[in-house]
């Protein structure tokens, strides 16, 4: 009976809940437009990176046939996307905010801060130095 009551607390017991899900720390209070601007910020990141790095995984896939030997058959096929999803969501980690900066800045001109703007005015002033470089 002991055996019996552990294995049902334990699959009666809550399901832990991702960061994002969980309720403020502080209730009552709301959150400050910084905060806003980030949230923003981040899952404008999220969703260009998803979208851009699913969308190649998908074109490069689409290019190469399968392959003569070791074929995983219809068990690849089954998981392949689940694999492309997973791959969209590093390389998003990775690089999504090198190309999502600038459409952020330019899409949400209120929500940028002005530590995001002196970044991108170092990657022009980056860009107008590759015009003085001479070729040989």
């Amino acid at each position: 009976m002991a055996m019996s009551s552990s294995i049902n607390s334990i699959v009666l017991a809550p399901p832990n809940r991702p960061q994002e899900l969980r309720a403020p720390q502080r209730p009552g209070t709301k959150p400050t437009e910084a905060e806003k601007a980030e949230k923003l910020h981040d899952a404008f990141t999220q969703f260009v990176g998803q979208t851009f790095f699913g969308q190649m995984i998908k074109a490069m896939r689409s290019t190469v046939g399968q392959p003569a030997y070791f074929n995983g058959g219809q068990a690849e096929k089954m998981f392949q996307g689940q694999l492309d999803q997973t791959l969209a969501d590093q390389m998003t980690k990775a690089s999504a905010d090198r190309f999502a900066e600038p459409m952020f800045q330019r899409q949400f001109p209120n929500a940028v801060s002005p530590s995001g703007a002196d970044a991108v005015s170092k990657q022009t002033s980056g860009l107008s130095e590759l015009g003085q470089l001479a070729r040989r």
